[in-house]
């Protein structure tokens, strides 16, 4: 995967908009204002993603690709580790949990007014 690959895909999903809200270098992914991914835009060597706080711990456990989410909350964060043997699929698994997590936060309005709009 590639920085196009993760940005096509993230912006395919419903109601996200793409920032840089933490400097030029930090791009950042959101769904009704609310953060699901994050990359550093130079690099593109890890991705923050949002994760259930169980699957997160199990996810760390069982792969060296996934850590605690590096300048997040740790409980709700990981970071995936790009080009460290993470497969494709998994990594499109993880972005639809982390936009999924989110965009169920949101409220009730809200997630009406996004479905309305996937195709």
């Amino acid at each position: 995967m590639n920085i196009e690959d993760f940005r096509d895909y993230c912006l395919l999903k419903a109601g996200v908009t793409e920032e840089t809200p933490f400097g030029p270098d930090t791009l950042v992914f959101k769904v009704g204002g609310k953060v699901f991914a994050l990359t550093d835009i130079n690099t593109f060597g890890s991705i923050n993603l949002k994760c259930d706080p169980e699957r997160a711990v199990e996810l760390r456990e069982q792969h060296e690709y996934v850590l605690p989410g590096f300048h997040m909350n740790k409980k709700h964060w990981n970071t995936v580790l790009i080009g460290t043997g993470v497969p494709n699929g998994q990594l499109w698994e993880l972005i639809d949990h982390s936009y999924d997590l989110v965009r169920a936060s949101l409220p009730k309005k809200l997630r009406e007014e996004l479905a309305q709009h996937e195709s």
